[in-house]
């Protein structure tokens, strides 16, 4: 094996910035070498430190910022740089909205080659900080160390409970103020941090798999004001579980589902371990008004539901009035999750069908159906391409509108296939990633025109940006 080259550090001076990539780079150029600069914003000139070179492109980190662009302006956290989260906080939020609508435009005409003649300006957040339902920690006994600190220092408390650093699975940043969940969110996660050290319980080690604490998940409802709190032990003794669950108890009485697991295995999924619970029942609600009613959703412990709870409601009725409904529709409701949109639009027409991959979700939407009193809804477990073929529609019927809102790999080809088989009138596309929706689009418009497109934004201060195309069936 020959000996690796020294990187020798290389500083291109006086980048102009021109756009901002999907990852959050932004993008300046140098001649035929195309740059991906840290923290960098269209607008910016800077000079760029370059740390990865390859034939066509380089990455870097802003060397000397000469000029600031005018959409910069102050990140508002202070663990903004190293926490892998919120990654456009240093851009103003009306340009963080045009460079979103942007991304969608350019997947949209460069790999799906549509017109954009239907294209509506993109849905702002009404919230852009404490938006989220959902947040997920992690304990581990390997804290990431700030300039400054080292591990030779015996005094060091190298535990923590925060968020993984971007590229480093064993590394945790411990979290002081977290800007994307409503309080009593940052009050519990630093009370159990405080808990946990004033009684030794053990932190986990992401490397060698020891430890008793592993993850803390919180969830709150934005309308219900209902609360859940998911402590998961690793190698924990009965009596540290029980000090930890009635201390989180005492101290947070708010808290209306307390709920713990026990999780040795490899990976901190929890889709497949058991659920205890401490007090309380084993899940929350969230409700949305749909069509003069409140339709109630049940969120338990491995739910799916929209993290951003207010913009999903808005979400739904883009993706309702989009499909123009009449009162006498076959829908199919593909990748139906915990079905939230199956229900949400169930009053609104004759028979809702839908699909997910997982089955506890499954259960979840029947469970959704019958808290609402509703009944003409049926859902299917099962892999998509392998239940959506033409049997599956002989039996149920041809839908006269197809919602879909696949993951973010998009759709399987062969569900494509099968949507242009079917021929529905109309397919309403929600999506969260617009280059794999494009690339099913450029399939399906064979067939059907693109007649509008909303971008919504559910994630403020990310590149994330969710997108809603009606496609109609041409004649």
């Amino acid at each position: 094996m020959g000996k690796r080259t020294a990187f020798t550090k290389q500083v291109i001076e006086n980048v102009t910035i021109i756009d901002i990539a999907d990852e959050g780079k932004g993008i300046g150029k140098s001649e035929e070498l195309v740059l991906f600069v840290e923290k960098a914003i269209p607008g910016d000139i800077v000079d760029v430190n370059i740390y990865k070179k390859k034939k066509n492109f380089a990455e870097g980190r802003i060397e000397k910022l000469i000029t600031p662009s005018e959409y910069r302006t102050d990140a508002f956290c202070e663990h903004f740089g190293v926490c892998g989260g919120c990654k456009w906080q240093h851009m103003e939020y009306d340009a963080q909205l045009l460079y979103k609508q942007k991304s969608v435009t350019d997947a949209l005409q460069r790999l799906a080659k549509v017109e954009l003649h239907g294209m509506i300006p993109i849905l702002p957040s009404n919230q852009s900080v404490y938006y989220r339902n959902k947040l997920e920690y992690t304990f581990s006994n390997k804290r990431w160390l700030y300039d400054g600190e080292s591990r030779e220092d015996e005094q060091l408390d190298m535990n923590a409970l925060g968020f993984h650093v971007p590229g480093r699975f064993d590394k945790i940043l411990e979290i002081n103020h977290c800007y994307l969940q409503a309080d009593p969110s940052n009050q519990i996660r630093n009370r159990v941090g405080d808990y946990a050290r004033e009684n030794f319980l053990s932190f986990y080690d992401l490397r060698s798999h020891e430890g008793a604490l592993r993850n803390l998940i919180i969830r709150t409802s934005a309308t219900t004001g209902e609360l859940m709190v998911i402590v998961v032990f690793a190698y924990a003794a009965q009596e540290e579980i029980d000090g930890l669950m009635a201390f989180i108890d005492t101290e947070f009485p708010q808290i209306t589902s307390l709920l713990y697991i026990i999780n040795h295995k490899l990976n901190d999924t929890i889709f497949d371990q058991d659920v205890i619970a401490y007090r309380g029942p084993e899940y929350i609600h969230e409700e949305m008004p749909s069509n003069g009613k409140m339709i109630r959703f049940r969120i338990g412990a491995k739910s799916f539901y929209q993290t951003n709870s207010l913009q999903a409601i808005r979400l739904y009725e883009i993706t309702r009035d989009f499909a123009g409904f009449k009162g006498d529709e076959l829908v199919y409701d593909l990748y139906t999750g915990a079905g939230t949109i199956a229900n949400f639009i169930a009053s609104q027409v004759r028979e809702v069908v839908g699909v997910e991959y997982v089955p506890q979700a499954i259960e979840d939407a029947k469970i959704n159906s019958q808290i609402n009193n509703i009944t003409n809804t049926k859902f299917y477990a099962g892999d998509m391409k392998d239940v959506l073929v033409a049997g599956f529609v002989a039996e149920h019927g041809k839908p006269d509108v197809i919602i879909t809102d696949p993951p973010r790999a998009g759709m399987h080809a062969d569900v494509v296939n099968c949507l242009m088989d079917i021929e529905a009138e109309k397919i309403v596309y929600v999506s969260c990633n617009a280059a794999t929706q494009a690339r099913d689009l450029l399939v399906l418009k064979e067939k059907y025109e693109v007649t509008k497109i909303q971008p919504v934004d559910m994630f403020p201060h990310t590149q994330h940006v969710e997108n809603v195309v009606l496609l109609t069936l041409r004649k």
